[in-house]
């Protein structure tokens, strides 16, 4: 039984490591092109003169910059009122700066990784990575390195890029299924490549995660703590594609990832393994939403939802768990002959679609699954009404995660005296937007949904950055910075809680505060849940 300091310890490895998949391959691409040692010879430097000299794309450049913040390892200095940016060095920077050369090996191993399969266990890029792990269990040569020095943080960086894709590859094939982990098993059951497999779980004997007996591995207390969370790197670990091509994306083409034929895979995300890890992390928060449900659902026939749409439905679990939920907890769960529970499942993914379909078929809930576009509700809504005969108003409309992914447009109308609150970084295939036009695009993307979530609500679960001065204060008790990585790099537009809410109330939907919950319940939030309602 792990006490309540080592789940505390083991949780801020957990967010270092997500902080390292995003930190290590973006400060070895501005390393290697030299922008680090141009900051440190000219102390604060305007993000347009970064840009200009290096000539890079103004708008990646700024998210890796604003992740570097994040790390202490830089002052960002933002005036939205004149739209400018600056970046200044601060007693961290030359040390960190330092270090970049030791993120060479990981930046190396993720493009390497590339070219082999995404999730079958293969000896030559293994061969790399072991080599990381003895250089890493070595500590890269650093002496005496003490717990939230900058040193601590790359070696945990490294550690996270070695720790977080394997975690997710074992976790999607098995391994952390409780047979394995309820019990002492050897290389040989899990791979057929025993002797190299069984070299990489000596490593994570070596972490503490394991304790081996001869040829036989079982968990420790500390390697079921990680196990269980596998899926919160799972999103983080699904977008090491982007990662991998970030050098184009700060100083080439903007768009690489962008570009992709008809029937052809995202290439900025993995995603199956985007929407196994989004199940696995949303699944605590499901918890948190029945409390909305319940109440809807237990209020005079004639006051409910005819039923439940969920925008971006990923792998289904949302309306399983909505099913669940009202069929054995709510007054409506009694009467569902009488009046059916109608279930829509809509996403713009094709891929994920097939998996809703499936999950849904095997947990036997009835449901529509239909192609859907959060930035195009009227389309929907017709959509909806010519091929079910649904109202798209007459259902509780539902998302997680999903209005800070919509396509970027310009705003039709700017708020001239508008000055925006966030400190985000944002980005349209690498141009930079300016901070007030992502909070005008916000609230004309609520105003598009006014109608249909007016009577019954918009119940969401958003995601949120946080001012990178505080991520910096508050190292290993957030997962900011990857999400500031692997957000801003793929073009998704993360706000602040405060920021989020307050455009919402300008759009005319207002919180309500019974049902208002945020993740962690400080500051530091980067979750939310909200049930949003017309005036």
């Amino acid at each position: 039984m792990l006490s309540r300091e080592e789940k505390r310890k083991y949780r801020a490895d957990l967010f270092r490591h997500l902080d390292g998949i995003a930190v290590a391959p973006t400060c070895y691409a501005l390393h290697k092109k030299g922008v680090l040692t141009y900051l440190i010879e000219n102390k604060e430097v305007s993000l347009t003169q970064v840009t200009e000299h290096f000539s890079a794309n103004e708008g990646y450049i700024n998210v890796a910059l604003r992740i570097l913040s994040s790390q202490g390892w830089l002052d960002q200095k933002l005036d939205n009122t004149q739209d400018t940016i600056h970046y200044a060095i601060n007693d961290k920077s030359k040390e960190a700066f330092g270090y970049a050369h030791l993120y060479e090996e990981v930046d190396y191993l993720l493009k390497f990784s590339g070219q082999f399969s995404k999730r079958k266990f293969q000896v030559e890029p293994f061969l790399v990575l072991e080599k990381i792990m003895n250089n890493y269990k070595d500590s890269y040569g650093l002496k005496d390195v003490k717990v939230d020095s900058v040193a601590y943080q790359v070696l945990k960086h490294i550690e996270g890029i070695i720790v977080g894709p394997t975690v997710v590859s074992l976790g999607m094939t098995g391994m952390f299924h409780n047979y394995f982990m309820e019990t002492s098993f050897s290389a040989d059951e899990f791979h057929s490549d025993a002797k190299s497999f069984e070299r990489l779980l000596d490593f994570f004997v070596w972490l503490g995660w394991f304790e081996k007996k001869a040829s036989n591995y079982s968990f420790t207390d500390k390697g079921f703590f990680f196990a269980k969370r596998a899926s919160a790197y799972g999103v983080t670990v699904s977008y090491i594609p982007t990662f991998r091509n970030l050098d184009e994306l700060l100083y080439g083409h903007p768009g690489i990832l962008r570009e992709t034929k008809d029937g052809e895979d995202e290439k900025h995300v993995d995603r199956e393994m985007n929407v196994w890890g989004s199940g696995g992390a949303h699944a605590a928060y499901f918890k948190k939403m029945d409390e909305v449900i319940i109440d809807l659902f237990n209020k005079p026939i004639t006051e409910q939802p005819k039923g439940i749409l969920d925008m971006g439905c990923g792998n289904g679990a949302f309306l399983i768990h909505a099913f669940d939920t009202i069929a054995t907890r709510t007054l409506r769960g009694q009467m569902l002959e009488e009046h059916p529970l109608f279930l829509v499942g809509a996403d713009y993914n094709d891929a994920a679609l097939r998996v809703s379909r499936a999950n849904l078929i095997q947990a036997n809930v009835w449901a529509k699954l239909m192609w859907g576009d959060i930035g195009d509700p009227a389309r929907l809504s017709e959509d909806l009404k010519e091929n079910y005969n649904i109202d798209l108003s007459e259902l509780l409309n539902v998302r997680t995660f999903l209005d800070h992914n919509r396509i970027w447009s310009e705003p039709k109308e700017k708020t001239t005296d508008r000055v925006s609150h966030s400190t985000g970084a944002f980005v349209h295939r690498g141009e930079r937007i300016n901070n007030n036009a992502v909070e005008d695009n916000l609230n004309e993307h609520f105003s598009k949904w006014m109608p249909y979530v007016k009577k019954h609500g918009l119940l969401l679960i958003e995601l949120h950055t946080v001012d990178p001065a505080l991520v910096a204060q508050n190292i290993g008790r957030t997962a900011a910075t990857a999400y500031d990585g692997t957000h801003g790099f793929s073009d998704q537009y993360i706000v602040e809680l405060g920021v989020f809410k307050k455009v919402a109330a300008e759009a005319g939907l207002e919180a309500v505060e019974k049902y208002a919950t945020r993740f962690p319940d400080s500051d530091l939030a980067t979750v939310s849940i909200n049930l949003l309602r017309g005036r």
